[in-house]
């Protein structure tokens, strides 16, 4: 149960702790790399939803206003058509979701794909497709493509950063009651992080597997941001109805689903917060900090450890050990299916083996003496552990 645990301490020690933190999502590196004619292809992941930070980096390279987007469909595909054709004159931005609902279309996707010519398109224009996996996604737009994959993050650390990463001075700055904002906005997010690190648990952290999206978290902030600008006193109760039982609390079935969350936003969106010994977990670490700057911010949950225990969740530490063994297990199987499928030719298998299995024996440490042990540490009744085995 603590074999991922080893393995990035010793990534750390040997290549960096930038190996084992998620590199965040920077969608302008990709942008700089295109052209007119190559298609940028978000591949989706459940409970990752690009959509919020496509829109933004539109607005920042000038091109909100000439961005038509398209949610595929049956009947989408001749509109479609036409916003492509249009935007190859126009020089503006196309934007086709959820290509894999389309599937009798998408053979028209490629054959306008492949007629794209460099001479004829006008430089601006680009072709921004969402999809999920599908075997159905033509071969050739993959192959020629700006592939990007937006995982939901991992662990409380990474998904908080992912957050504010996507935040800047001028946002956190954007309200009336700044102190407020600012507790309550972290609050949000911790809460956000919460919700979505529990489902690793299992039963254990969700009765059902919920996908809970950046959208969640989103329609929130501006609904905080709203009540905190538009209101003299802070509706509580309203902000947390809101958050429990409509934007998150939509997606949740389960009775005793509901009544977790329900104690989760009160945990993290109260007047509690705002007091400085307020602390989201026993071990203290967690709490909404007073930064006023992004930096300062960023700067505070990076002193969050990259593999939280289970306190940070509420739960007890033995939740930790299924939860360990399960990883261990995924990333097992995911190094054998990395491995190749067949011996390469020239080689003698069986010498390779004899080979390994002796490397490793070097590398086991000499056998315990156990006479020798039980001498220097006798057994002692007075001592609960021995009396119990």
């Amino acid at each position: 149960d603590k074999c991922v645990q080893a393995i990035m301490k010793t990534v750390a020690e040997a290549q960096g702790e930038r190996f084992i933190e998620a590199p965040p999502f920077d969608l302008g590196a990709v942008y700089a790399d295109s052209t007119a004619t190559i298609p940028l292809i978000f591949v989706l992941s459940t409970g990752a939803d690009p959509t919020a930070i496509f829109l933004k980096f539109a607005d920042e390279q000038g091109f909100g206003k000439k961005l038509d987007t398209i949610s595929l469909g049956q009947g989408q595909g001749p509109l479609a058509e036409k916003l492509m054709s249009d935007g190859q004159e126009r020089g503006s931005w196309v934007l086709l979701q959820n290509c894999h609902l389309a599937v009798s279309w998408l053979p028209t996707l490629e054959r306008m794909v492949d007629q794209f010519d460099p001479e004829l398109v006008h430089r601006d224009f680009r072709l921004w497709l969402t999809s999920m996996p599908s075997k159905d996604f033509p071969v050739s737009v993959l192959q020629d493509g700006a592939k990007m994959v937006n995982e939901p993050p991992k662990g409380l650390r990474t998904n908080i950063m992912g957050s504010y990463l996507t935040f800047d001075q001028a946002y956190l700055d954007g309200c009336p009651k700044l102190q407020h904002w600012r507790k309550l906005l972290f609050g949000l997010c911790f809460l956000h992080a919460i919700v979505q690190d529990r489902r690793k648990f299992g039963p254990l952290g969700w009765n059902i597997m919920y996908e809970f999206a950046t959208g969640d978290l989103d329609m929130c902030t501006q609904q905080l941001h709203l009540f905190l600008s538009d209101y003299e006193e802070i509706p509580w109760a309203v902000l947390q109805f809101l958050e429990a039982e409509i934007n998150y609390g939509g997606r949740v079935t389960d009775d005793k689903d509901r009544r977790l969350l329900n104690t989760l936003v009160r945990t993290y969106t109260c007047p509690e917060v705002m007091n400085k010994d307020y602390k989201f977990s026993e071990s203290g670490m967690y709490f909404s900090p007073d930064c006023e700057q992004h930096e300062e911010f960023l700067e505070f949950i990076r002193t969050f450890p990259l593999s939280p225990g289970p306190e940070a969740f509420g739960l007890h530490d033995n939740a930790d050990i299924t939860c360990a063994q399960n990883e261990t297990f995924a990333l097992m199987e995911d190094l054998l299916e990395c491995q190749p499928k067949s011996a390469s030719g020239g080689g003698d298998r069986d010498q390779e083996i004899l080979n390994l299995a002796n490397d490793i024996l070097k590398r086991i440490p000499a056998k315990l003496d156990l006479i020798k042990a039980q001498e220097q540490y006798p057994t002692d009744y007075h001592e609960s552990m021995n009396t119990v085995l």
